[in-house]
């Protein structure tokens, strides 16, 4: 496969696995490039034209040539300059590696991840929450997070594979959007009773499974394992952490279990506060589990995948 190839296939799997479902993501597009064609001058000159077929801001082919040919890929969740060098290294080893796929953004896409945190919009109003609410609660957090990432060295990485003459590329939403998608049907499948339930499905998966042998298995945040789930709202994709004030309200939508891969300390504390049971799976085996569904696909089609930098390979391609 060639790396374009690849960067398209992982966002259409991305917008097949969207919870908005795929007429809402289209609607989106559809407003973007009506936006884009009212554009004049420097604003249509700087528009990312990425993002008029691509609904994810933080998922891009970052650096190298797009009709490079791929035989042979090296993974991680995070992509640093220590695996670029990684990835150099192996090369001169005899075993080239033609494209670094990371999950967590770099470049332009962590610049921009901001952009995909208004999906949880569409979360909240999907259990319950008025979307006039729901946009009024992430209106704040989105403008956080922006700003924090203003500061940040976005490109050290892409300059690295740049130098390198590496392709480098990330995939974040995509691949998060695998991890809900699956999730959710695994919840309405085995239709747990109580949170201990939730806990031992989350176990029987292979990622979590092996998460748990290396101590950062499934963790029960708030509540007891004994305790009834009720309704349970799974929280794996929209960019980063939303904002604390959300669970107010989401237990008044008679959310009951939030299943999410990570969770700070305040947002804990308002869940405990509003007591909403919160069920964390870890955020290492969570993203190893959208990758790995992704990645299937390439192995099927014939590309070596190589794993690294927290990312844990489980095949389901067989």
């Amino acid at each position: 496969m060639k790396a374009r190839e690849i960067y398209e296939l992982f966002v259409a799997m991305g917008i097949d696995a969207d919870p908005r479902g795929r007429e809402e993501v289209e609607r989106q597009l559809a407003r973007r490039k009506q936006q884009f064609g009212e554009l004049k001058g420097e604003e249509k000159a700087n528009y990312d034209q990425e993002a008029l077929t691509n609904p994810y801001s933080d998922t891009r082919l970052l650096v190298g040539d797009p009709e490079r040919e791929v035989k042979r890929v090296l993974v991680g969740i995070d992509m640093e300059v220590g695996e670029v060098l990684l990835a150099d290294r192996l090369g001169e080893k005899g075993k080239p590696i033609d494209l670094l796929i990371a999950h967590h953004p770099e470049g332009k896409a962590l610049s921009a991840l901001h952009d995909v945190m208004h999906m949880q919009e569409d979360l909240l109003a999907k259990v319950g929450v008025p979307i006039n609410v729901a946009e009024g609660i992430l209106a704040s957090r989105i403008s956080e997070v922006k700003r924090g990432l203003a500061p940040m060295n976005h490109n050290r990485a892409v300059d690295a594979a740049r130098l390198m003459d590496l392709s480098l590329m990330c995939v974040h939403t995509p691949a998060d959007n695998q991890v809900q998608t699956f999730l959710e049907k695994r919840i309405d499948e085995k239709k747990p009773a109580t949170v201990g339930d939730i806990l031992t499905l989350l176990e029987e998966i292979p990622e979590y499974k092996a998460a748990a042998r290396a101590g950062s298995g499934p963790t029960l945040f708030t509540g007891r394992k004994e305790g009834r789930c009720g309704k349970v709202m799974v929280d794996m994709t929209g960019g980063t952490s939303g904002s604390e004030d959300a669970y107010a309200k989401l237990v008044q939508a008679g959310v009951g279990t939030i299943v999410a891969m990570h969770m700070g300390e305040k947002h804990r504390k308002e869940a405990e506060k509003n007591h909403i049971n919160v069920v964390i799976a870890g955020h290492m085996a969570s993203d190893s589990l959208g990758m790995n569904l992704l990645l299937d696909e390439l192995e099927k089609r014939g590309v070596e995948i190589v794993p690294c930098a927290g990312f844990v390979r489980i095949s389901r391609s067989q």
